[in-house]
């Protein structure tokens, strides 16, 4: 399965996995939690407790005012989630360019005055 990877504090990366429940909890480091925060059949893979086990900050999601309503702690992938099947499938190289895009740059959050502050990070 073709998924998109995205590390903390890195840019994302193509890879080639298993389509399997253990070649998922590999990558997130645990147990899976699929979340559906996109109008595209795409589900964003991350571990069900990455912010109980204080897994670093890795991106914000926001909603179409672009403004930030969640952070996704620790390593997560991005795979097809086709409504019409229960299990996950490849992305499409248009899903890919979009989301490579979407994720490239790793992010940092502080809390200051009671809110979160997202920041770009420069990275290599």
């Amino acid at each position: 399965m073709r998924v998109l990877v995205v590390k903390p504090e890195r840019r994302p990366e193509v890879r080639e996995i298993d389509d399997s429940l253990k070649a998922m909890q590999e990558i997130v480091g645990g147990y899976i939690q699929p979340i559906y925060p996109f109008d595209d059949p795409i589900a964003l893979v991350c571990n069900d407790e990455g912010r109980l086990m204080n897994l670093p900050a890795n991106r914000g999601l926001r909603g179409e005012d672009e403004k930030l309503y969640d952070i996704v702690f620790g390593t997560f992938f991005l795979c097809g989630a086709p409504a019409d099947s229960d299990h996950f499938t490849d992305l499409t190289p248009e899903q890919i360019e979009q989301y490579q895009e979407r994720f490239c740059t790793p992010e940092m959050f502080w809390g200051m005055d009671g809110r979160i502050v997202c920041l770009p990070l420069e990275v290599d």
